[in-house]
């Protein structure tokens, strides 16, 4: 019997009879000195040992503290996974299974395994290569499969019409949709599990000319969800939010547009806060992260639990911190503002694009400015930023349009993408956040009250204060290296 940690690197060993009973409890098997060996983990449980008892020695023991052990473990389920992926009737690879989708006509085929074979390869693809949604759509003859990766969508594959059909039909079933109606939007969810873990999916369904387009998106569990260190914004940045999730009320804005990171940062937020103590009420459309010892609500319009029915429902729960997914109307605007009056911690976000945009938009839902002065502590704006692959960006010197666009010295090396294995080809890997962020002292209380415009804040910012733009970050990271040009210029965010 031996007892050392483990290299990840060490090979698994799978060619064990009823080895889905020993996974089920706890018993692992890899390969030491090329021999295979039996794994249990220091203290093992009753299963683990019963499960050992079934072995009657025919293996060497090797025991494992617990990292060692989680990551063969991982290992090993991962391997059964992908094994769920081939292995029928002679489609032992993805690309195997995408070939025969390519060529079989699938209307006249009565075997539908290939079907749910590429649909679960499908979801394992997705998660191993950091993918937020999946796109299945439709075309006259044919369709596409696409990933959206660190926020840009990804073609993976194209199918035949006939082959794409049969997909949706497939995601239909496992999110128990009604797989006869196509002339009519469908919302669903189901639960995947690979090599462990759980992944939330929520499905939509959409009728179009051609036939049916499918949108999932893969959902992260609360204890996924980053902390606010993790996000990556500056330390200035960082420093000042975790002031603002000090006060005990008051109202806390994040602003930009669709897929900038809103609703992953409000729950970075939620992270921080003591949730022993206060008491924490949330009211979402959807509810993305399902958190631990917070109160979610889902909006439901059908039963007419709109943002602002739920908002007034919450105030009599004694709420210390509440959650509002989006500022939608007039009405959640005002009750949102008077909780923040009346001593509640009230967070939320805004469709604009930048922080001080944020006044004039609240001023426009019908919020009186001097409501807005006292109420409103702090708003930031973000971006999500892809970060160019270290493996294989390359270096080159910047055109005169760049340098006079960002305003770089004409000494600068700047980097472009390339794209390699490691970051499948596209030249980024992974994201950051960038933000500007606002406090709202007296002095600024004071022109929010004066009914100063976006550019008039945002002039008095620059001029007055320490407020550093989205843009300089933009460019900073630019400079640095650890972006692109192009990628600095999808962002979107405009300089003075």
């Amino acid at each position: 019997m031996l007892t050392e940690p483990i290299e990840a690197t060490l090979p698994i060993y799978t060619e064990v009879e009823n080895l889905d009973f020993y996974l089920k409890n706890g018993l692992l098997f890899c390969l030491y000195h090329e021999e295979p060996h039996a794994v249990i983990r220091e203290n093992p449980d009753a299963n683990m040992l019963n499960a050992l008892s079934h072995l009657a020695g025919k293996f060497p023991l090797i025991v494992l503290e617990s990292e060692s052990y989680n990551k063969l473990k991982s290992q090993l389920l991962e391997a059964k996974s992908e094994e769920g992926i081939g292995g029928i009737e002679g489609y032992e690879t993805t690309e195997e299974i995408e070939t025969f989708l390519q060529n079989e006509d699938l209307l006249t085929s009565e075997d539908s395994a290939p079907i749910i074979r590429y649909v679960n390869s499908l979801f394992l693809q997705a998660v191993k290569r950091r993918a937020t949604d999946i796109h299945i759509e439709t075309f006259e003859y044919e369709g596409d499969v696409r990933f959206r990766i660190d926020g840009v969508l990804n073609r993976i594959a194209t199918l035949k019409k006939g082959a794409i059909g049969s997909i949706i039909n497939r995601i239909k079933v496992i999110s128990n949709l009604d797989i006869s109606e196509t002339r009519i939007p469908q919302d669903g969810r189901t639960k995947i599990t690979i090599a462990g873990a759980s992944v939330d999916v929520r499905v939509s369904i959409l009728p179009t000319y051609y036939g049916e387009k499918a949108v999932l998106r893969l959902l992260m569990k609360g204890e996924s969800i980053p902390s606010l260190q993790e996000l990556g914004f500056s330390e200035e940045v960082y420093t000042k939010l975790r002031a603002l999730l000090k006060h005990s009320y008051g109202m806390i804005l994040i602003t930009g547009p669709t897929g900038s990171g809103k609703s992953t940062t409000l729950h970075s937020f939620l992270k921080e806060i003591d949730h022993e103590h206060y008491n924490i009420i949330t009211v979402e459309d959807p509810v993305e992260y399902n958190a631990d010892g917070i109160n979610q609500i889902q909006v439901n319009e059908k039963v007419n639990l709109t943002f602002s029915e739920a908002l007034r429902s919450i105030l009599r729960q004694d709420p210390d911190v509440i959650m509002v997914g989006e500022m939608r109307d007039k009405e959640t605007a005002k009750i949102a503002t008077q909780a923040a009056m009346t001593g509640h911690l009230l967070l939320s976000t805004l469709h604009t694009n930048s922080a001080a945009a944020a006044i004039p938009r609240l001023i426009d839902m019908g919020i009186d400015p001097f409501l807005v002065s006292s109420t409103l502590i702090g708003i930031l704006a973000q971006r999500l930023v892809r970060l160019l692959c270290p493996h294989c960006k390359t270096p080159y010197q910047p055109t005169d349009e760049d340098i006079r666009y960002f305003n770089l010295p004409h000494d600068v090396t700047l980097y472009a993408p390339k794209g390699c294995e490691k970051c499948s080809g596209t030249g980024y890997m992974g994201r950051r956040a960038i933000g500007e962020i606002i406090i709202v002292d007296e002095t600024f209380a004071a022109q929010i009250k004066s009914g100063a415009d976006e550019q008039q804040l945002r002039r008095y910012l620059l001029e007055n204060t320490d407020f550093k733009p989205m843009f300089d970050a933009l460019r900073d990271m630019v400079m640095a290296g650890e972006t692109s040009i192009p990628e600095a210029i999808r962002i979107g965010v405009k300089g003075l």
